[in-house]
């Protein structure tokens, strides 16, 4: 439901909507937060693969935007800041718990070569759309951390080669790269089509706790 007498967050740049919240206007970091909050949630989960810890990064990545806007000057897109404040507190979180492993790619590539992919073994053409759903989900999820992010981001979110890029901080071959390597082994998981709209996605009622979580701390 959104609060009257504040136009909606699509209906204003990024631009405008962070200027008149520095100026002033607090309340519409509310819409902020509904606007990202799918992304930031994709993104999260591709990183960390625990739901339990998705939340609380998202919460904490919010707030610490939120306290440094005064030091975001429109150098880069909103967004693209956005997200590398989430990856951040994503890899720290990963950190803390030791389980951050660097990986080059030639020592990945081996890594997969000795790993066997389990096929899905339920015939598409016999399963709901919320089984397939299911089905693409879980394959996402189980694919290595550096190439499930890439994908998520790229394929399912929609962001740019060079926002991609500008966001892991890693060369423009490597995203191509290693979105290719997660189409590959997606195929070996998955047959038939699904909706990128329906995968990973931050429900009605996550988003509004967010909101409120969110704006009570600010």
């Amino acid at each position: 439901m959104n609060t009257p007498g504040i136009p909606k967050a699509e209906n204003i740049s990024d631009h405008e909507i962070i200027a008149r919240i520095k100026a002033g206007e607090k309340n519409l970091y509310a819409q902020v937060i509904k606007k990202y909050n799918q992304r930031l949630y994709r993104i999260a989960i591709s990183i960390v693969n625990d739901e339990a810890e998705v939340e609380d990064i998202m919460q904490v990545t919010y707030i610490r935007a939120y306290e440094h806007l005064g030091s975001f000057a429109f150098k880069a897109n909103f967004s693209t800041w956005l997200i590398r404040i989430l990856i951040n507190e994503c890899l720290l979180r990963l950190k803390l718990k030791k389980r951050s492993v660097h990986m080059n790619d030639e020592t990945m590539d081996r890594e997969l070569y000795q790993h066997k992919i389990t096929e899905v073994t339920t015939p598409a053409a016999k399963v709901m759309n919320t089984e397939l759903k299911n089905i693409l989900e879980e394959s996402i999820r189980q694919l290595p951390e550096k190439y499930r992010t890439v994908f998520v981001m790229r394929e399912i979110e929609g962001l740019s080669v060079a926002e991609t890029q500008e966001c892991l901080d890693i060369s423009e071959a490597n995203v191509k790269v290693r979105l290719s390597r997660a189409r590959v082994l997606l195929k070996n998981m998955l047959s038939g089509f699904y909706k990128k709209e329906d995968i990973l996605h931050f429900h009605l009622t996550r988003c509004d706790s967010m909101v409120l979580r969110v704006m009570s701390k600010i």
